[in-house]
């Protein structure tokens, strides 16, 4: 039996690029491409953005911290995760990061695919391969809010690790 699936390459500078609150993400595999197996994508974001306080319902996610450093809290553990760490958020746990470095640079991987879905919805096609210009207002939350319940996502506070 042969695989549908096409192999999947992107260079350093290659995949699909969304300004994506504060961040610039590139998607570098998608269900489209995967077949819905899993979604791949590597962010560049600055210091203070990151998500609301949310669950997914339909993909567990991970991250690879390249660069800088992501502080997360995942149902009520607080883990700071320098360059090197791995973290893994299941679905149906509730967890949230902020960028803790001046900019950090990490791999976002879902299983199966579906987020960049998601991330296409509430983003906008990158202008450049650099971090979107800061935002003039904090994101729309009740927007946000309708357009992650329509990809599996339950927002559950603002962005900002809890206290």
């Amino acid at each position: 039996m042969t695989s549908t699936i096409a192999p999947i390459f992107h260079g350093p500078d290659q995949g699909e690029a969304i300004w994506f609150l504060g961040q610039l993400a590139t998607i570098k595999a998608s269900a489209e491409a995967t077949g819905g197996r899993v979604g791949v994508s590597e962010t560049l974001a600055p210091r203070g953005t990151g998500s609301p306080l949310h669950v997914h319902r339909n993909e567990d996610e991970w991250f690879y911290i390249m660069d800088g450093e992501l502080t997360f809290w995942i149902d009520g553990q607080v883990i700071v995760a320098p360059a090197g760490s791995f973290v893994y958020g299941p679905k149906d746990v509730p967890h949230t990061f902020i960028v803790s470095s001046d900019v950090a640079r990490f791999v976002l991987v879902a299983e199966p695919a579906g987020f960049e879905s998601f991330v296409r919805t509430v983003g906008e096609p990158a202008q450049a391969l650099e971090l979107p210009p800061p935002a003039s207002e904090p994101p729309d939350m009740e927007a946000l809010g309708r357009a992650a319940a329509a990809h599996g996502i339950e927002i559950l506070g603002p962005p900002g690790i809890p206290s």
